[in-house]
């Protein structure tokens, strides 16, 4: 999440933090390192959590497209570790990723999504 922030405008995490917690999310951790079943590490932006579900949440403040692989690593990591539904938060997303997204039930999120929930 490296780059410099627009002006007048909430960073990407902000936003999300402000979003989860407006939806009834329990925030359980930021930025987490937690240990696949593989044995390879895996990071987390934020862990989230609604009822008895926990998910975690990748957020990429990029000013471009997410395509798919990106997509598949998130999923593939939170597999890994044993979450589910993961949730991936950016500014837009390609065809594929989404039509990826929509099979494996992991939760798309823009800015803009996340802007008009908050009004």
């Amino acid at each position: 999440m490296s780059g410099a922030r627009p002006r007048g405008k909430l960073g990407l995490i902000d936003l999300a933090l402000k979003y989860f917690k407006k939806e009834g999310y329990k925030i359980n951790q930021e930025n987490s390192v937690l240990e696949g079943y593989s044995g390879i590490s895996r990071k987390f932006d934020l862990i989230v959590q609604k009822g008895r579900v926990e998910q975690g949440v990748w957020i990429r403040d990029w000013n471009r497209t997410i395509g798919v692989n990106v997509i598949i690593g998130l999923d593939t990591a939170s597999d890994d570790v044993g979450l589910s539904s993961p949730i991936m938060i950016g500014e837009k997303f390609s065809d594929h990723a989404k039509s990826y997204s929509n099979r494996r039930k992991l939760t798309l999120l823009t800015r803009q999504k996340i802007a008009m929930s908050l009004r």
